[in-house]
C-alpha cells in the first residue's frame, strides 16, 4: 500500500511488498528491493542515493530519516562455506542469510551510513555521517564516528521530540 510519494527516478523492486505511509517520501535515485517486506511509516524521508538491498525485511518507524547515500543491508551471502555467492547463481547453490533491520520512530541516520542485517536502531536514535552499524543501537542516543569508531555521545531529548510530534499531529499540517 503506497500512501506517500515515490519520485519518478527511484527504483523499487517487488513494489507489492512495500508499505509506504502517509506523507513519506522516497527521493530520486534511491534503490529499494522490497523482498520479503519493506514497511515505511508516516512522515519518513529517504534521501537520494539511499539503497535498501538484500531482499530481507526492513521496518522504518514514523518520522525517521535516512540521509543521502545510506545503505541498509537486509541479507548477506555466507562466505564461509562451500557455497556460491552471487545473485546470478540459483538459490540452491547459495546460502543467503537474511535478518530483519528495524529503524525506530524518530531515528535519524546520517549521510553514507551503512546498516547491516539484524540491526535495530532504537527509537529516537541519531547517528552521524559515515557510520558502519553492525550492532543494535540504544533508543534516544546520539552516536558519531570518532577516530574511525562509532561512539555514544549523549542522550537525545525524548520529551521535546515527542511533544513536537504531538503538536504537529494536532496541527493543520498533519
Amino acid at each position: 500500500m503506497i500512501k506517500g510519494k515515490i519520485y519518478d527516478l527511484a527504483k523499487i523492486i517487488s513494489i507489492n511488498n512495500l508499505i509506504l505511509g502517509e506523507k513519506s517520501q522516497i527521493d530520486d535515485f534511491c534503490f529499494i528491493n522490497s523482498g520479503k517486506k519493506t514497511e515505511i511509516g508516516r512522515n519518513v524521508h529517504i534521501a537520494s542515493f539511499t539503497t535498501i538491498v538484500g531482499g530481507g525485511e526492513c521496518v522504518i518507524g514514523d518520522f525517521a530519516g535516512l540521509s543521502a547515500g545510506c545503505r541498509i543491508i537486509t541479507a548477506s551471502d555466507d562466505f564461509s562455506g562451500p557455497f556460491l555467492t552471487n545473485p546470478t547463481v540459483h538459490e540452491s547453490f547459495t546460502n543467503v542469510k537474511s535478518s530483519k533491520v528495524e529503524i525506530g520512530r524518530h531515528a535519524i541516520i546520517g549521510t553514507n551510513s551503512i546498516i547491516f542485517p539484524g540491526v535495530s536502531i532504537g527509537e529516537g536514535c541519531a547517528v552521524g555521517a559515515g557510520a558502519v552499524i553492525r550492532k543494535s543501537l540504544k533508543p534516544w542516543t546520539v552516536y558519531a564516528v570518532i577516530d574511525g569508531r562509532l561512539k555514544e555521545l549523549k542522550k537525545r531529548d525524548m520529551v521535546s521530540v515527542l511533544d513536537a510530534e504531538r503538536q504537529y499531529l494536532e496541527s493543520e499540517y498533519a
